[in-house]
């Protein structure tokens, strides 16, 4: 009502519309309307003239920006990394957005507040889930133990498939999974996480789950519990 004719929902607001729920409270409702329009910011709302406007989404009776557009104009006004690397990857976990597509947008409008954003997205198209293995083997060196196998495929003894951990002892039968929450928060990703975990427990493996930010910012209580878990794994083998 404030913005009148044409104007959209952006920013977090939008987001939450299109179902995310990974999302900071701002206080404020970010409208974006024509650039020729002379309308002021007023009390919870933050008005944006822009000739961007894209095609509104109509959510819940109001009109939104697409979800790649509401994401990126509520990133844009965040400075820490955390919220905008949870928000965005919940954006691409959920479908609603590819890393290329959040990269495009993000190219195409404007510059101001984009650092941020740019870096996770960088860390999208070039998989976070590669540079959190590159560090995990870094950590693993400094166990002493053997050498895993990475992302190989384990069998039951019926040749049907458990899972494919990020690191495999066969001597032992250990596994380990580097459980992101950024990629897992969601009701589905956590129900796969508890169904293969349940297969490892029936075929008798030990599975040891770790976050990434653990491995980054601990990686000395992590080390120490890859070896308690490969001892462990050991007395039951």
């Amino acid at each position: 009502m404030h913005g009148g004719p044409d104007s959209q929902i952006t920013g977090f607001e939008a987001a939450r519309a299109h179902g995310l729920r990974n999302i900071t409270e701002t206080g404020f409702i970010h409208v974006l309307v024509p650039d020729d329009r002379q309308i002021s910011t007023a009390g919870f709302t933050i008005v944006e003239r822009t000739y961007r406007l894209p095609e509104p989404e109509h959510r819940d009776g109001l009109p939104t920006t697409p979800l790649v557009r509401a994401v990126l104009d509520g990133a844009r006004r965040l400075w820490r990394v955390d919220p905008v690397r949870a928000v965005l990857a919940e954006a691409v976990q959920r479908g609603g957005c590819s890393p290329s597509d959040l990269a495009t947008e993000l190219d195409g409008g404007s510059q101001r507040g984009s650092a941020v954003p740019r870096r996770v997205i960088n860390e999208l198209l070039h998989g976070s889930r590669s540079v959190a293995e590159a560090e995990a083997l870094r950590v693993w060196r400094r166990t002493g133990l053997p050498m895993p196998q990475w992302n190989v495929p384990v069998y039951d003894e019926t040749k049907k498939l458990i899972a494919v951990p990020d690191a495999w002892c066969q001597e032992v039968r250990l596994a380990w999974e580097i459980d992101s929450y950024e990629y897992h928060f969601h009701r589905e990703g956590y129900a796969r996480t508890l169904d293969r975990n349940a297969r490892y427990a029936a075929a008798g493996i030990t599975v040891l789950q770790t976050l990434p930010t653990r491995i980054r910012l601990d990686p000395d209580r992590v080390v120490s519990e890859i070896r308690a878990a490969y001892q462990a794994a050991r007395n039951r083998s």
